[in-house]
């Protein structure tokens, strides 16, 4: 008999992976993909604008939702709709508030918040009237820290 992984739970397909880490040094830049990246418990990921201690500290948009958007003729990538961790293979927009996930090796994240209210409808939805992030983005807190990278799991855990 095998052992089950408590963050793998049967019949779960909620485990991917991260295809890119994003920051910027000021609100309302866009943000720009590095390597590897810091994320530090209660505040976020070092260096960027958005961290902090609130209940946004990190935010991730799954490139099959910026998918929906080039697939309407349009050239974006990760880090265009400035989220800080673009993901594959989570459906991210279904997870829980609360919903605690594992990102590589150390860092534990909890949901805090699905989606946003754009103030100012952004340059993507001016162009194509649609923009993803406020529907299927999602928001997290850092419970545990540790360094990250493109390439690194993300796991959905047990609740």
């Amino acid at each position: 008999m095998t052992e089950r992984k408590k963050d793998n739970p049967p019949g779960s397909s909620m485990a991917g992976r991260i295809l890119a880490v994003s920051i910027s040094g000021r609100k309302g830049e866009k943000k720009h993909n590095i390597e590897r990246a810091t994320l530090i418990t209660d505040h976020g990921i070092e260096n960027d604008a958005h961290a902090g201690d609130w209940h946004r500290q990190v935010s991730l948009l799954a490139i099959e939702s910026i998918g929906k958007i080039r697939a309407k003729g349009i050239d974006v990538n990760p880090g265009d709709f400035a989220e800080n961790l673009t993901t594959q293979g989570i459906r991210l927009w279904d997870l829980p508030v609360r919903q605690r996930i594992r990102i590589g090796d150390a860092v534990l994240a909890e949901v805090t918040q699905i989606g946003k209210e754009c103030h100012d409808r952004c340059a993507i939805f001016k162009q194509v009237g649609d923009c993803v992030m406020p529907r299927e983005g999602i928001f997290v807190r850092i419970l545990e820290g540790g360094e990250i990278r493109p390439g690194d799991a993300i796991r959905v855990l047990a609740m």
